[in-house]
């Protein structure tokens, strides 16, 4: 698959993740649930790598590398998020992924050695600006005090957890480990560290009683996890993480379409002008629109 055809892949998917995520509430504590996403999506790894006689024998180097991309990349990332929306809307959470970009581009450069692209830093605010603009109806909701503090901070680490998961995931792939075998160990050491911090908060388990809440979590686990986060670490290795990050900035539009479907959500035209922001950013981050010194935008013939 070309990397506009993944990039459109990941979108697409983690997009309709957002609707699919809000039939898990009610009846399970999120990090469980968050745990079995994963749980399900490493079995069926697990059971792929073992009909097509994929070797899961890896190095101890990559084993810690993946260890700890687990642990950054699901068990931080996700239940991180989860706490900070408990304490803000949102929007926050929409506008604050975009620091995730640059996040990114820090370690990357700090980490790995790899160049400072600035592309990917022009395209980030552009989307950035975007998002603002698609959710500025919602900030009128916000109430300053402690709790939105803590907030912030909870959806900061999430982001933080997250860019450093994409670049450790970025230095195994470098390294040459096959997509599916590195996803199968870093959900499994994933799983067992959300796990673990679930035991630790006390979670208790719960038998769902809703079909819906069975049928979305299989669409979270073969789509959502298995197809998209393999299509996403395929990105990775072809354009790093950096570039590869910006989806985080796009699929919110995916969310918003499906939630005007759905749930009745009313466009606004700030709206449409984030996203035609957020659409050039994109543009300007993958390389299909180039801004030479003069600071004029000219649009460049882009093969992948």
């Amino acid at each position: 698959m070309s990397n506009t055809s993944l990039f459109a892949a990941v979108v697409l998917i983690w997009g309709s993740t957002w609707l699919a995520i809000t039939f898990q509430f009610g009846e399970v504590d999120p990090i469980l649930s968050v745990g079995l996403r994963f749980t399900l999506a490493a079995i069926i790894l697990g059971l792929y790598c073992f009909l097509k006689k994929l070797s899961l024998r890896l190095p101890s180097h990559i084993h810690l590398k993946m260890a700890a991309a687990g642990l950054c990349l699901y068990a931080l990332d996700y239940t991180l998020l989860y706490h900070s929306q408990q304490y803000i809307i949102s929007a926050i959470v929409a506008v604050m992924s975009s620091c995730m970009v640059y996040i990114n581009v820090l370690l990357r450069r700090v980490l790995l050695k790899k160049p400072i692209r600035r592309e990917v830093l022009i395209g980030a605010t552009c989307g950035m600006v975007g998002i603002g603009l698609i959710f500025l109806p919602e900030f009128a909701k916000i109430k300053a005090d402690h709790l939105l503090l803590i907030g912030i901070v909870f959806a900061f680490s999430s982001f933080f957890f997250a860019a450093l998961g994409n670049v450790i995931s970025e230095r195994i792939l470098d390294h040459g480990t096959p997509i599916i075998q590195m996803n199968f160990w870093a959900m499994s050491y994933g799983v067992v560290f959300i796990f673990a911090f679930a035991l630790y908060q006390g979670a208790q388990w719960q038998l769902p009683t809703r079909p819906s809440y069975y049928l979305s979590m299989l669409y979270l686990s073969v789509f959502g996890s298995v197809l998209a986060f393999g299509a996403y670490m395929k990105l990775v290795r072809q354009i790093g993480s950096d570039k590869s990050a910006y989806v985080v900035l796009v699929y919110p539009i995916v969310a918003l379409i499906l939630s005007t479907l759905f749930e009745g959500y009313v466009w606004h035209l700030e709206a449409f002008i984030g996203v035609l922001v957020v659409l050039v950013g994109n543009g300007i981050a993958m390389g299909k629109i180039t801004i030479p010194a003069l600071g004029l935008v000219k649009l460049q013939k882009h093969q992948d």
